[in-house]
């Protein structure tokens, strides 16, 4: 089938135009004719996904998959058929990207698809989990339920992002403050006292010549060294981009001291809410597994969870099969061991998510609190090296004196 935009009119001469689905321009023509119209031109029209050259990150935000979600519950719940819905939101004041979206999935639901059928072409930018809930709920003619089961499962994940962005802000600051006070003092203050220094003629102790050179050398290549550190962070960027890259990060971030703590807990949170909603929809649970291991967040934890899945498609118990994972905590183990001998797995999932996000919030807290006395620290060392370097010849010049 190709999709096709016409003009036509109708015995009135009334002029009428939009999208049709059609074989050929024949059959588009007569299916046309079937309606009392008479097509005066037609072409055809791409079906791909618009160019994201111009929307930045060619992906639409937590906030306008939310929005999307509750208004579309709200107005299924309200009767309102879903190709109203949809010729109603593609109006609405979200980004121009995703208007083109919202009016390409308007004109494949008018031709008769369904949602989830149209959104396949949009992988992008509808998440796998989404479009899986979408179709599980045009399947159970439940979908303005799960819609806002949905948007409720983005709604949490925007609040913890926000709090995440929201604690990073102070440890972020210390750290670009702190290489800003180091560029000072090697720049300003460091040149300053080495003139004052080198008229009393005296012999300049070992650890005061190389902060001289440190910061000789930094005036006369700072061009080069941040060429140098933007070159750096962009190739690091475009490796994390790469499957390996990715998959190294994320091993990374659950092997570092650190960083493992909060991300379990996130990897945990998202679980259980996202594997509870999937579960509660009707899906079997291999189905559920294919799906939640695409939310986790973390290649090295998803390559577990695969390992996971072959398992209980074998027959192990989901429990025996998280617990050999080795990376989800003892409490979600025992959650879902309680769920599977009571046949209660979703409930119990659903009503456990609020004590992970919770766990999530105290491990960020606890992440933050860490950083901050450890970046003062390091700033602390860094400007007290530069200050004993400087101060020390003045110092043993007064103990010659006395």
């Amino acid at each position: 089938m190709k999709k096709y935009k016409y003009v036509a009119i109708n015995i009135n001469r009334k002029k009428f135009s939009g999208i049709f689905l059609a074989e050929s321009e024949e059959h588009l023509r007569k299916q046309l004719s079937d309606q009392q119209l008479f097509l005066l031109s037609c072409k055809v029209v791409s079906d791909k996904s618009p160019n994201p050259f111009f929307s930045l990150t060619g992906k639409i935000s937590i906030k306008e998959l939310t929005s999307f979600c509750r208004q579309l519950s709200i107005m299924l719940n309200s009767s309102i058929e879903i190709v109203n819905c949809l010729e109603v939101l593609k109006n609405q004041p979200y980004t121009q990207y995703f208007k083109k979206i919202l009016s390409m999935l308007y004109e494949d639901v008018k031709a008769g698809k369904l949602m989830s059928e149209a959104m396949e072409k949009h992988k992008k930018i509808f998440p796998d989990f989404f479009r899986n809930m979408v179709y599980v709920g045009e399947m159970s003619s439940s979908l303005e339920k799960i819609l806002n089961n949905v948007a409720d499962y983005y709604e949490t994940e925007q609040k913890t992002r926000g709090k995440v962005k929201s604690a990073m802000v102070y440890p972020i600051t210390l750290m670009i403050m702190m290489v800003g006070i180091l560029a000072i003092m090697l720049v300003f203050v460091v040149p300053t006292f080495r003139n004052s220094l080198s008229q009393l003629n005296i012999e300049m102790p070992p650890l005061t010549q190389a902060i001289f050179v440190a910061s000789d050398f930094f005036i006369e290549n700072w061009k080069m060294i941040f060429l140098i550190m933007v070159g750096i962070w962009l190739v690091f960027k475009m490796y994390k981009k790469t499957k390996r890259g990715r998959y190294f990060t994320d091993m990374l971030k659950i092997k570092m001291p650190l960083f493992k703590k909060y991300q379990i807990a996130s990897v945990t949170s998202k679980f259980s809410r996202g594997f509870g909603l999937l579960l509660a929809s009707g899906m079997n649970m291999v189905e559920c597994m294919e799906v939640i291991k695409k939310v986790l967040g973390n290649k090295f934890v998803e390559k577990k969870f695969e390992k996971a899945i072959e398992d209980v498609k074998k027959g192990v118990k989901l429990t025996t099969a998280l617990e050999k994972m080795e990376i989800f905590p003892v409490m979600l183990i025992q959650m879902v061991s309680i769920g599977e001998k009571t046949a209660s797995l979703e409930d119990v999932l659903i009503r456990s998510c609020d004590y992970f996000d919770e766990q999530l919030q105290i491990t960020l807290n606890s992440l933050t609190s860490l950083l901050q006395p450890a970046l003062m620290l390091v700033m602390g060392v860094l400007i007290g090296i530069i200050f004993v370097a400087v101060y020390s010849p003045l110092i043993s010049i007064m103990e010659n004196l006395a």
